[in-house]
């Protein structure tokens, strides 16, 4: 106790920033001090911990092991501090907040705009954050504290994670209408012959579509690989390429060459999720975003089944 009493817990607060930004004046400004504090602090957090912590490489501030080691433990800890020191009951109308969420394009055009304008309504002093990132990169957010949750698929958690569920989804196909045969019909063959676009993120890509085509011993052609959504709609009018993606993904998509059609082999569905770290069980306003999220009356996807 009498080492703890020595200790500024401020210091924690810096060194959690200078892990996660790996930069003393991106830390500074994320805990909203000057540039030469924060140098500051990171010569006493060295001479208290006895341990270079970040060393320069280049241009860049690399963790030592020490810090690596540190890292998760110290997010935690941390966290329950803020969950212990915050107010039992949690007023959206008054708080002021910004909460960090990940998730893809596909997401953000499902859940984006209802959850703005209840936000705009409800909690006005909440801002939100919204990071894009992989499957891996998703769960390693939420896992050392820098994401206060994800949105997405997560076959494999780790066990200090949380998953909420908040709906099913399914695959389907998006083709030119006029390069179908005369009856509309994607059949396997067809289906196998054209070449396709594939969506990946930092190559995590879409594993259940070429999990399904290994079960039918078969394989696709991948013609075009994007890292986005944005722009895969457009490669697919007037050409002979097959876009296969989460059905409601195609929502927005109005167009009258393009047409949604089911693939011509069974892909499994999947469950949408929250994912949150359970150590945030007692964050009073995250548990509150989390109900909130769940309660969106989301679109109906375009199924053809």
């Amino acid at each position: 106790m009498n080492d703890l009493r020595r200790i500024d817990l401020n210091l924690l607060v810096i060194l959690d920033a200078l892990l996660a930004e790996q930069h003393v004046t991106r830390a500074a400004e994320r805990v909203h001090l000057s540039q030469p504090a924060v140098s500051h602090a990171l010569a006493r957090l060295r001479d208290l911990l006895g341990d270079p912590l970040l060393v320069r490489q280049g241009g860049t501030l690399v963790p030592t092991a020490r810090a690596l080691e540190l890292a998760a433990p110290l997010a935690e800890a941390l966290a329950q501090v803020q969950a212990l020191l915050a107010p039992n009951r949690f007023d959206p109308a008054s708080a002021k907040r910004r909460f960090r969420v990940a998730m893809s394009d596909y997401s953000a055009a499902i859940f984006l705009p209802d959850l703005v304008r209840m936000l705009r309504r409800e909690a006005p002093g909440i801002d939100l954050q919204i990071i894009q990132a992989s499957r891996e990169g998703m769960v390693e957010g939420v896992l050392n504290g820098d994401l206060d949750l994800a949105a997405g698929v997560f076959p494999d958690m780790p066990a200090e994670l949380r998953t909420t569920p908040l709906f099913e989804e399914h695959y389907t196909c998006l083709v030119d209408r006029d390069s179908l045969p005369a009856d509309g019909v994607l059949d396997l063959p067809t289906y196998l012959s054209r070449p396709h676009v594939l969506l990946e993120m930092r190559g995590s890509g879409t594993p259940e579509i070429e999990r399904a085509l290994t079960a039918i011993r078969e394989r696709r052609h991948v013609a075009v690989s994007l890292p986005h959504w944005g722009v895969a709609p457009q490669l697919i009018q007037g050409t002979d390429l097959i876009l296969t993606v989460s059905s409601r993904g195609l929502l927005n998509i109005d167009h009258p060459h393009l047409l949604a059609v089911p693939p011509p082999f069974h892909i499994p569905s999947f469950a949408v999720e929250l994912a949150w770290n359970v150590r945030r069980g007692g964050d009073s306003g995250l548990q509150w975003l989390m109900g909130r999220v769940e309660g969106l009356k989301l679109p109906h996807d375009r199924s053809s089944h």
